[in-house]
């Protein structure tokens, strides 16, 4: 499912999961429906990806036990992607404190370590319960995960990372993101786990989408 902007709340959750039961064997019936499974932004977003790809976002929270236990099944769907899409993550920000763990991450890619430590940031928070809610703590972390410390701090505080976090801020305003885990496609369609009523069929719902963009072209 999807954790949402308003609530942050596990049980609320929780309780979307119920609500939205009756719906989900329907849903799986048809295909997606504009509106319903997916938004169409009135205002496309940007785009990174080179001319000839169709971008695939993800938008998530390292802190949100939905985007870890989606962690999974999104990779083994990244691994089958055909060749003409261009994924990537973007960390949100729905407040200040959610800027740490922003930086955590375009450090990290800014260090080529996310091979190596995108995994253990979530295994960190949710099965270790290290919160990483503060640069110290962060910094504290990846040295323990053999990173240079100060190495680290240079990227985390430098002007790419910090361009890159209120980049991202920027998209998710773009695409209006609402709750995490979410799907963007194309700077043009938005989806989520409470939208399309499960984040598997969420991704299904892209499948369609990006069928749809490669036949026009």
């Amino acid at each position: 499912m999807t954790l949402r902007r308003r609530t942050f709340s596990q049980a609320a959750a929780a309780v979307a999961a119920t609500a939205v039961v009756p719906r989900l064997a329907n849903a799986q019936l048809k295909g997606p429906v504009a509106g319903t499974d997916y938004q169409v932004l009135e205002t496309r977003a940007s785009v990174e990806a080179p001319a000839g790809k169709i971008e695939v976002v993800e938008f998530f929270w390292y802190s949100c036990p939905h985007c870890n236990s989606f962690e999974p099944t999104l990779n083994q769907w990244v691994k089958k992607l055909p060749k003409d899409i261009a994924f990537r993550r973007v960390p949100i920000a729905f407040n200040d404190t959610f800027v740490p763990q922003q930086r955590l991450y375009y450090t990290l890619e800014a260090m080529g370590l996310l091979d190596k430590l995108h995994a253990k940031v979530f295994a960190a928070i949710h099965v270790e319960k290290n919160k990483l809610a503060s640069g110290e703590a962060i910094v504290e972390w990846v040295g323990k995960n053999g990173v240079n410390q100060a190495k680290f701090l240079a990227q985390y505080n430098g002007f790419g990372v910090v361009t890159k976090a209120q980049r991202a801020s920027q998209l998710q305003n773009a695409y209006k993101v609402e709750g995490v885990p979410a799907l963007g496609v194309a700077g043009r369609f938005y989806t989520d786990g409470s939208m399309a009523q499960s984040m598997e069929r969420a991704l299904q719902v892209v499948d369609a989408l990006t069928t749809a963009i490669r036949a026009k072209k």
